[in-house]
């Protein structure tokens, strides 16, 4: 696969991953396909703007498109074009997306059929194969390109790379997805030791950072380095943001909220040592249940 020579940058939201992930996920879970076989293809539509050289790609919506005989709904693809201009009148069809370990020669038809509203739409391929070796995004982004094979001119896809852009909407919401209880049956305990980790994670980067900064502070003050001050500046302004925690108010609210918590684990412990207590219980009844029909004895509680 070559790769782009356009020049064109891309700035891809995991908005419309997020989309293409649900649409293959909804119609996996509705055709449910035998194990051995793959789960149907999906494809739609990729809007966004292009200003200059940049392309970004904000959203994305699904297409009625046959594959078997390439057929694509005009109909459908013109009404949900419309509804969207009203809602997002900047926001332009700028490709389509599908799903697939890599492009395929019968994609070209439907790159083709989408020309007439772009004469260069872009397309982005998510692979929902589970690759756990695998550290980059699944996702890939090909753009057409004319190359001369053989003394023929042929439209081939060109691969091109991309950058992932989020809004703070975005950042909300794929944390919220992120953290929601697996489908696989992960319990309670193990959402909250991810999330404790993920905490811990971040504060332990914060601590890193700080020390970086006080070495570079108390270098400056010994005249290891010169002075800068924007650099000092820039420190000052970060201090005055971080609250006040000597004072008595923060100390009444740290010990409130600390209390609370010790009384919260306590009860936890006097609920599971009940539970063990229950069981344990229910063990014993039941051996002495067995021994009474035996020997006449009668139940310990």
């Amino acid at each position: 696969m070559a790769s782009s020579s356009s020049g064109l940058t891309f700035k891809l939201h995991p908005l419309v991953i997020v989309n293409i992930s649900d649409h293959h996920t909804r119609v996996k879970s509705q055709s449910q396909p035998p194990p051995n076989l793959p789960a149907p293809r999906v494809f739609g539509c990729v809007i966004g703007v292009q200003r200059a050289r940049t392309v970004e790609i904000f959203n994305s919506f699904e297409l009625l498109y046959d594959s078997s005989t390439r057929s694509l709904d005009r109909s459908f693809l013109e009404k949900k074009q419309e509804l969207y201009k009203k809602v997002f009148p900047n926001f332009y069809i700028l490709g389509w997306y599908s799903t697939g370990a890599d492009a395929e020669e019968s994609d070209m038809h439907m790159h083709k059929a989408l020309m007439d509203i772009n004469e260069n739409p872009v397309y982005v391929l998510l692979n929902p194969l589970i690759n756990h070796t695998q550290k980059d995004l699944p996702v890939t982004i090909y753009e057409s390109e004319m190359h001369v094979i053989d003394g023929i001119p042929q439209l081939i896809f060109a691969r091109s790379s991309y950058t992932i852009e989020t809004v703070e909407a975005e950042r909300i919401s794929v944390d919220h997805v992120a953290h929601l209880k697996p489908s696989d049956g992960g319990s309670a305990a193990t959402q909250l030791a991810a999330h404790l980790t993920g905490i811990h994670s971040a504060i332990k980067m914060l601590n890193s950072r700080i020390r970086v900064l006080h070495h570079y502070l108390n270098a400056m003050q010994k005249g290891e380095i010169p002075y800068e001050n924007s650099l000092l500046r820039q420190v000052s302004s970060l201090l005055r943001r971080l609250p006040a925690i000597e004072s008595e108010k923060f100390q009444d609210e740290f010990l409130m909220e600390y209390n609370d918590t010790l009384l919260i684990s306590y009860l936890a412990m006097f609920t599971d040592c009940s539970s063990t207590m229950n069981d344990l219980v229910d063990k014993i009844n039941i051996a002495y249940d067995r021994h009474s029909r035996k020997g006449g004895r009668t139940a310990f509680i």
